[in-house]
């Protein structure tokens, strides 16, 4: 939880994000407990209810569940399924454009491909 939220997002989308990154990069490990809405408020300087929120998104999609009177823990196959949410986001957010704009500029897929292969991150 180093990351600094901004005012680009709703501060509940990021808190949302903040967990799911920690899961993602095994912070956070299956069946571990999860930082009350309590904690993450005063770690971030916002609201409970609004922590709570960015919260309550990830038990939605099961990616945290609630054990009653100790709190919210990771659920089994939650990196996995942050992994596939944001895999079919990156698609839908990124890859549909490239091809639309490819097939506007006349690239072909084998042009694509050898741009992405040479292109440097």
């Amino acid at each position: 939880m180093n990351e600094i939220l901004n005012q680009q997002k709703s501060i509940y989308l990021q808190i949302r994000e903040v967990i799911e990154n920690d899961i993602l990069r095994n912070i956070l490990m299956e069946e571990e407990k999860v930082p009350s809405t309590n904690e993450l408020a005063k770690f971030f300087k916002i609201n409970p209810a609004t922590a709570a929120k960015g919260v309550n998104l990830l038990v939605e999609e099961g990616i945290l569940y609630k054990k009653r009177g100790i709190g919210m823990f990771v659920a089994k196959g939650a990196k996995q399924a942050v992994k596939k949410k944001r895999k079919d986001a990156f698609y839908d957010d990124y890859i549909k454009s490239l091809l639309a704009e490819a097939a506007s500029l006349e690239i072909s897929q084998e042009e694509l491909i050898d741009m992405i292969r040479h292109s440097k991150p």
